[in-house]
């Protein structure tokens, strides 16, 4: 069970010490990621069969999935689940939409004119974990805001079942959004596939998407290899703060909590509050609840390494939130809409009682590919603008180059770089 800690009596060196997430040291996954990586760039589609029968169990005797089968994943389903997927999907479009980039020109002065051209990234490649958890939700957090980016090609891999078939509920994700480059097959090598290229699967610029430590391994070996391909993040294990106070509901607050815990044994919960009322109800209630949770061993594991802080004030909650930089962030307080303006860094916030992060993750719109352990201070989630790219653009008259000229070749010059310089000053001498 998570520990409780007063912020006044330990300190916050000791509170800061508590916070700390889980390690997850990439270095120890590399070596054996950079063998994994070398076979798929050496033997293509061979090693990805051979590494899909060694980790996966699963002979396969194709990687590509047929576009008929995708598009038959769809009555394969239960038609709630269809319709479910449906509603998500339009929420997100919704959302996403309004991350599309407009560009506007700007007269920076009389004849210099100045603008960006948006373009989308030419092909990407999305990763959707499988195993006991087939992220059906992944799909649609990926592909829609690709989609919405224009990119001309995308190719998604999942990790095969052991009878060597894709989940009908990813395939039929695919289908709905449009995705009709399948391949079955997961881990680091499908990252050394999309980034290097095989006989089935082609290179791809940009991946995108979760997974375990050797998918995180694989994807910040092949995002430093100018051969390689650019990614997203570098995602770790899930994670929850929660900001509370006495007017909170405890029950919400618990159940909010095990929905992340039971995502992994190193996912990481917490709860900051300026009640020990609180604080003792939320331990009561997620005693209760664990209980008849069907992933209770994961999510008792991942409580172990979480903790409850009791602060003196609201303030002092945010304080320490925003050093954290958690990659979801629920505030449960009595007009948490004040308390938002003062937040700093997150991954996503949710408002009130009634915001679960449930939603989130699944139907109201937001993505769910968001930075963890801590890179939120610094990075945002996933958005239609992974999957763009931005040009500067710039047009000037003559007039706007004469009242440019002084202040650049000055600079040039400042620089010792006279072949800039001259550039502008050989245009005044054609115009003579």
């Amino acid at each position: 069970m998570m520990q409780v800690i007063s912020l006044s009596s330990a300190g916050m060196k000791t509170v800061l010490k508590a916070l700390q997430r889980p390690v997850l040291n990439l270095s120890a996954y590399q070596g054996k990621v950079q063998s994994i990586i070398t076979d798929v760039r050496e033997n293509g589609d061979a090693a990805l069969m051979r590494f899909t029968k060694q980790f996966d169990g699963v002979d396969l005797d194709k990687i590509q999935v047929q576009k008929n089968t995708i598009v038959q994943a769809k009555t394969d389903i239960p038609s709630n689940l269809l319709t479910s997927i449906q509603f998500a999907i339009e929420n997100i479009k919704k959302f996403q939409s309004e991350n599309l980039d407009v560009s506007r020109k700007v007269q920076v002065l009389k004849g210099v004119e100045c603008w960006s051209r948006v373009r989308p990234i030419e092909s990407v490649g999305l990763y959707v974990p499988g195993g006991t958890a087939p992220l059906v939700s992944t799909v649609l957090m990926l592909a829609i805001p690709a989609k919405l980016a224009g990119v001309n090609r995308i190719a998604l891999c999942t990790p095969p079942q052991k009878d060597g078939s894709i989940d009908a509920g990813i395939l039929a994700a695919c289908a709905l959004t449009g995705i009709d480059e399948v391949y079955a097959v997961g881990g680091s090598q499908a990252i050394a596939a999309l980034a290097y290229g095989t006989e089935s699967i082609p290179k791809v610029a940009k991946i995108a998407g979760p997974g375990n430590a050797y998918v995180t391994a694989a994807k910040a070996l092949v995002s430093i290899d100018p051969e390689g391909a650019a990614i997203d993040m570098l995602a770790g294990p899930s994670e929850l703060l929660v900001i509370a106070d006495e007017t909170a509901n405890p029950r919400f607050v618990a159940a909010d909590l095990l929905s992340q815990a039971e995502h992994d044994t190193l996912s990481q919960v917490v709860l900051l509050t300026t009640s020990e009322t609180i604080a003792e109800a939320v331990k009561v209630e997620l005693r209760r609840q664990l209980a008849t949770l069907p992933r209770k061993d994961i999510a008792e594991k991942a409580l172990e390494g979480s903790c409850c802080v009791i602060t003196e004030t609201l303030e002092e909650a945010v304080e320490l939130s925003n050093r954290y930089a958690p990659e979801h962030l629920s505030i449960q307080v009595l007009s948490p809409r004040k308390l938002v303006e003062r937040i700093q860094n997150a991954g996503s916030i949710f408002l009130g009682p009634n915001a679960t992060e449930s939603v989130g993750d699944y139907c109201s719109g937001t993505n769910h590919v968001l930075p963890t352990s801590g890179f939120a201070r610094t990075q945002s989630g996933v958005s239609v603008r992974t999957f763009q790219k931005t040009m500067s653009v710039q047009s000037l008259t003559r007039k706007g180059l004469c009242s440019l000229r002084e202040n650049t070749t000055l600079l040039a010059r400042t620089e010792g770089l006279e072949a800039h310089a001259r550039a502008v000053d050989i245009r005044f001498q054609e115009m003579q």
